[in-house]
């Protein structure tokens, strides 16, 4: 599955008004990055750090969650999934080249 068909499957299952389109799946979008955050913290506190295969699991389920809001926010920005995943290739080989993958800030 390319990720321009699991953009298009997924935004079957998009419901939110269309007058908060780009704000309701950016807020969606750092719920669940924060829901990942919440999994892996707890796993730290709660199982010494091991991440075992339930645990696993459990933040890949949360990490789809990301995956979905962050291809809503794409169809509202409208730029397709694969087209956002080659510019941030392009991007960071761009710091590979210029040996600039460490560092701070948007223009290194």
């Amino acid at each position: 599955m390319t990720l321009d068909e699991y953009q298009k499957q997924a935004m079957s299952t998009a419901i939110y008004p269309t007058d908060k389109a780009i704000i309701y799946p950016a807020l969606g979008l750092c719920g669940e990055a924060g829901e990942v955050a919440e999994k892996i913290k707890k796993t730290i506190r709660d199982a010494n750090a091991v991440f075992d295969i339930e645990r696993r699991k459990a933040i890949a389920l949360e990490i789809g969650d990301v995956l979905w809001y962050a291809a809503a926010l794409a169809r509202d920005i409208d730029i397709n999934l694969d087209e956002i995943a080659a510019m941030n290739l392009k991007k960071l080989e761009s710091r590979r080249s210029r040996m600039q993958l460490h560092g701070e800030g948007d223009d290194r």
